[in-house]
């Protein structure tokens, strides 16, 4: 309901929004809330079927007394929760954090490969401006720290959606009042009941779940199991999830230490890269780099086995940390055991290897968390976890995360009408996400919840492969940090790599090349090897040896990276 919009608190109203169904009719398109955005639709158990019938049906349409339940304040949970509001649809959000976006403030730290343009709703950012709202410089990457701090939790205080917010309140079940799975009779005409871990029940005429994934990361283990002993709990103190910060906040649980990282993707990268640094910070640090796959270059991506377009440039870099023997790498390594021994953490490979640790990153990706929703009637594709319609538009074998094509209300239909899993969850385990996808979603989902059907049809999304979701972009940013943390002139970094690369025709390597520049440059040869491995896209602009001997780029060592979950947020 938009703020001119005024709904007198009378008996008529008041009884339709909380639950007279003779008086129902036209209060929700009028937004009316007079009970109260939350403790209106909570009840207890003895009182739900008490309470009348309003819900998404097969058309698609909400109608009736109760809200839409939004789960997850984070960018696509407050998303919905704009476009609600500018539909008139009455709504509330459960967000399991005390703030919003609290599970983004977890990876504040960390760099979005997408500039701020790709990362404003619409209709978020219309609520904003009448608000008085600057907007961050389009075109600045910013990290998820600046992602909460300028957009989210400005966006979750404004007068229209703060008061539908509700913090600290997790969803552990959703089903349908009176209903379990398997009864058909009556059912898409019968109100969800969203249960939270304080036993209350929310009752919801629909639910868009934008829960994500974060909480839910794959697990070590090679065959998709939890390696053995991975969830003892004296093994759990040593293993760290994807993305710590390293450099700040996690900084003593690294330093000094030995770290095995597993993984190889763009989390894994995002670690090494600041593992690495943080060695040259602190005598001691050393870090082992343990790969499923049986070569850098298959475990990276790049070369002929590359099915994969528009992957980011990334693996350069790497390959040189390793080269230099910054970074020790071990591959072929499928985890099956994981143990304490003492203050030390033993990972032990399929073929009887071990690695031996004083800290474990497991950087292996997230899988969906479906279980809330088991009382619900789910179709998912057996191997992505997500709609079946959606997974091919998502097959990380086929697509990054800027060649997935805009989908929206009806990829993500479910057998269970009126319920939508998007943002991150609706990708399952494909790592290709974007947020504009998932602003794009919830646009055509509450869409068709108000019955307009060629608004929910239409879906679009300006996403030009290079610069939405860029490696390129991302590190180059990241390679602008590392000069400002180690006090050099902002175009050092430039001056480096123009260095080197004229020194690379005859050094061979990009590691010999660097060097080679930095003592041109009178740069620390160790700090120089970072800033080239942040800046390691830039030797990829050449595909064969710059002398002109037709040596391709493999002998160089130059390699790229795949995406690998996260390049977007």
């Amino acid at each position: 309901m938009s703020e001119d919009q005024t709904v007198p608190c009378c008996a008529t109203t008041r009884a339709a929004a909380c639950g007279d169904p003779g008086a129902a009719t036209g209060v929700v398109a009028a937004g009316a809330s007079c009970c109260g955005p939350s403790d209106a639709s909570v009840t207890d158990d003895d009182t739900v079927a008490a309470q009348t019938v309003g819900v998404a049906g097969q058309a698609g349409r909400v109608d009736g007394p109760h809200p839409v339940v939004v789960i997850g304040a984070g960018p696509v949970g407050l998303a919905a929760a704009a476009h609600l509001h500018e539909r008139g649809l009455p709504f509330t959000v459960l967000e399991a954090g005390p703030s919003a976006g609290a599970a983004v403030a977890e990876w504040g730290h960390v760099r979005l490969f997408s500039p701020w343009r790709y990362n404003i709703d619409h209709a978020a950012r219309r609520l904003l401006e009448a608000a008085g709202w600057a907007a961050p410089d389009p075109e600045t990457l910013p990290t998820g720290a600046d992602l909460v701090e300028a957009y989210l939790r400005p966006l979750a205080t404004l007068p229209q959606l703060a008061p539908h917010v509700r913090y600290d309140a997790p969803v552990t079940a959703i089903g349908r009042v009176g209903v379990d799975r398997v009864t058909t009779a009556g059912r898409e005409n019968t109100p969800f009941v969203v249960r939270l871990a304080t036993g209350q029940d929310v009752l919801a005429s629909a639910v868009i779940d934008a829960s994500g994934t974060w909480r839910t990361p794959n697990v070590l283990g090679a065959t998709g199991l939890p390696a053995h002993g991975e969830t003892d709990p004296q093994t759990a103190m040593l293993i760290e999830g994807a993305l710590p910060d390293v450099l700040g906040a996690d900084r003593d649980r690294f330093a000094g230490r030995h770290t095995v990282v597993v993984g190889a993707g763009h989390s894994a990268a995002n670690t090494l890269l600041a593992l690495a640094e943080l060695a040259e910070q602190e005598p001691g640090t050393t870090i082992t780099w343990g790969t499923r796959g049986g070569s850098i270059d298959r475990a990276l991506g790049g070369g002929d086995a590359d099915a994969l377009p528009g992957r980011g440039a990334l693996g350069t870099g790497i390959k040189l940390l390793v080269d230099s023997g910054r970074v020790q790498l071990v591959t072929g390594f499928a985890v099956h055991t994981v143990a304490a021994a003492g203050r030390h953490a033993e990972l032990t490979a399929a073929d009887g290897r071990i690695l031996t640790a004083d800290r474990i990153i497991a950087a292996t990706g997230f899988r969906p968390d479906h279980t809330i929703a088991a009382e619900l009637r789910l179709d998912l594709d057996p191997v992505l976890g997500c709609t079946r319609t959606l997974a091919p538009l998502i097959d990380p074998n086929e697509h990054s995360c800027g060649t997935v094509r805009p989908h929206g209300v009806d990829e993500l239909t479910q057998p269970e009408s009126g319920y939508f899993a998007v943002g991150m969850k609706s990708y399952g385990r494909a790592p290709t996400f974007l947020m504009a996808t998932g602003y794009e979603q919830v646009r055509s989902i509450t869409a068709a919840f108000a019955g307009d059907w060629t608004a929910a049809h239409d879906v679009q999304l300006d996403l030009p492969e290079t610069g939405v979701c860029s490696a390129t972009r991302g590190y180059a940013a990241m390679l602008d940090d590392a000069a400002a943390r180690y006090g050099l002139a902002p175009d050092t970094p430039g001056q480096l790599i123009s260095a080197a690369l004229r020194h690379l025709p005859l050094a061979g390597t990009v590691a010999a090349a660097t060097r080679a520049a930095a003592a041109e440059l009178g740069l620390d040869p160790d700090v120089a090897l970072q800033l080239a491995a942040l800046a390691g896209d830039q030797f990829d602009t050449v595909d064969q040896d710059p002398a002109g001997d037709g040596r391709p780029r493999a002998e160089l060592g130059l390699v790229t990276v795949s995406s690998g979950g996260g390049c977007c947020g």
